[in-house]
């Protein structure tokens, strides 16, 4: 198998590069949703400020007695206040103004006392996306007494030119400020997800290229977040897998072994199949007697080679359904254990009459013959088979009286090489028996198993019903 050489993305394609740039782009949009009602409050308070100023300037009237001054004094003041004209208006009083020279046009009129948020960004946009040669009325309380009203009349250039210069300060801020949050960010994302997603993309690469290699497992971390369970998990999916590997090699190993015997191991056979023969010719009754099971037998162990070397190269058992009797078949089955216990046979049919079923007789046969020794072997002195129709299926329950399956055998009771409920055993018959029900289009389930026995469910797919 040819395994392509992890590469990792460029650094400007990186996670971390979007990251970085995510964060700044984040952080610059917080700053314009922060710097708009900013603007609007600096232009409010350059207005107001102006009004302010302007208070002051009337005060330079009331303090002559005829409320007038010298014109040089009022440019003084004027320019003081940065106005063309300077109106107050004070309660049940006469209004006092400052006026140098009445402006030739009158651009747009502001009252500061009917405003709100959105209409003071608007105003504020205006006057910066404005050329500054707009010319302003302004009403509005003074900040030094709010029941003064104050009128003027001024350039917006000044004021757009002050707002200019505060957005470039509010930008330049938030430009730094966005970098500053953008590489903490950027160091804690990296820190700690960056740099461990790549460690663990590396350790997978690694270990697909020699899956067998232990070194090449990844280690288990203390961290208890998202990350430290993807490291566990990808050490405990990394073990399993190294494990079904070698089991596969294992058993490619077994299938290679049992293909090299298998026609030595029919000659054999048909050797004794030819004794067999023989003996079918002879006399003695008692010969007679057990010369056709000892010729099932040899038959069936021949068609089992012959069905092993199909597994070895197609991996699948071949099913061949045909109705038969389920009595006859138990029975047939029975004969291959051990002699009957105070007269009553170790394996027994619980129903009565005939009960036909569809499957594949030699399949089956393998299937009651794997369970019931498995029960025997165990210890249990009887094995009882009851049958049943349930919907579109068939169900076959074994039961025997043993002891019971050990947890260690339940945990792992249909895995080849390790269900075996005694020393020495290879725990295949199950898995065989599971996979040969499951070619049917049933399955194979252990339904209970205490110290009273243990039972095994079968179910087979009715005749005519969908497997």
């Amino acid at each position: 198998m040819t395994v392509t050489k992890l590469r990792l993305p460029p650094l400007a394609k990186s996670l971390s590069a979007k990251l970085l740039l995510l964060t700044i782009a984040f952080v610059m949009l917080a700053e314009v949703l922060i710097f708009a009602p900013s603007i609007g409050r600096f232009r409010l308070t350059y207005l107001q400020e102006r009004l302010g100023d302007a208070h002051l300037a009337i005060l330079a009237l009331e303090a002559t007695p005829d409320n007038m001054v010298s014109e040089e004094l009022e440019r003084e003041l004027l320019t003081h206040v940065g106005a063309y004209m300077v109106a107050l208006t004070k309660p049940n009083a006469g209004k006092l103004m400052l006026m140098s020279a009445e402006p030739d046009r009158l651009d747009t009129s502001f009252d500061l006392r009917d405003t709100n948020f959105f209409a003071l960004i608007g105003s504020a946009v205006r006057t910066l996306l404005g050329d500054g040669g707009r010319i302003l009325r302004v009403v509005g309380p003074s900040p030094n007494d709010p029941n003064i009203l104050v009128e003027i009349v001024l350039d917006e250039a000044e004021l757009r030119t002050l707002m200019i210069g505060y957005g470039n300060r509010i930008l330049g801020l938030s430009f730094g400020i966005s970098l500053f949050t953008a590489a903490l960010v950027y160091l804690s994302l990296h820190l700690l997800m960056v740099r461990p997603l790549r460690r663990l993309t590396e350790n997978m690469a690694r270990f697909r290229e020699d899956p067998e290699d232990a070194s090449r497992i990844a280690l288990p971390t203390a961290r208890t977040d998202e990350i430290g369970v993807a490291r566990r998990e990808l050490a405990s999916m990394q073990h399993g897998l190294r494990d079904a590997l070698q089991q596969r090699a294992h058993l490619a190993a077994l299938g290679t072994a049992v293909t090299k015997i298998n026609h030595d191991l029919r000659n054999i056979l048909a050797t004794a199949r030819l004794v067999s023969d023989r003996l079918a010719a002879s006399g003695d009754p008692e010969v007679q007697r057990v010369t056709p099971t000892l010729m099932g037998a040899i038959d069936r162990a021949v068609n089992l080679c012959a069905q092993t070397l199909d597994f070895t190269r197609q991996g699948a058992p071949r099913i061949e359904p045909r109705r038969f009797d389920l009595a006859e078949l138990v029975a047939d089955v029975g004969q291959n254990l051990p002699e009957k216990i105070n007269g009553t046979p170790a394996l027994r049919c619980l129903f009565d009459g005939a009960f036909e079923i569809e499957a594949d007789k030699e399949q089956l046969h393998r299937v009651l013959s794997n369970l019931s020794q498995n029960s025997i072997h165990a210890g249990a002195a009887r094995v009882d088979v009851t049958a049943e129709r349930d919907g579109d299926q068939t169900v076959i329950y074994v039961t025997d009286n043993g002891s019971g399956l050990p947890p260690r055998a339940r945990e792992n009771l249909f895995v080849p090489f390790a269900g075996s409920a005694r020393p020495g055993g290879t725990g295949l018959g199950l898995a065989i028996a599971r996979e040969l029900m499951r070619a049917h289009g049933g399955d194979l389930r252990l339904e209970s198993s205490t110290a009273e026995g243990t039972r095994f469910k079968l179910v087979l797919p009715n005749p005519g019903t969908d497997r």
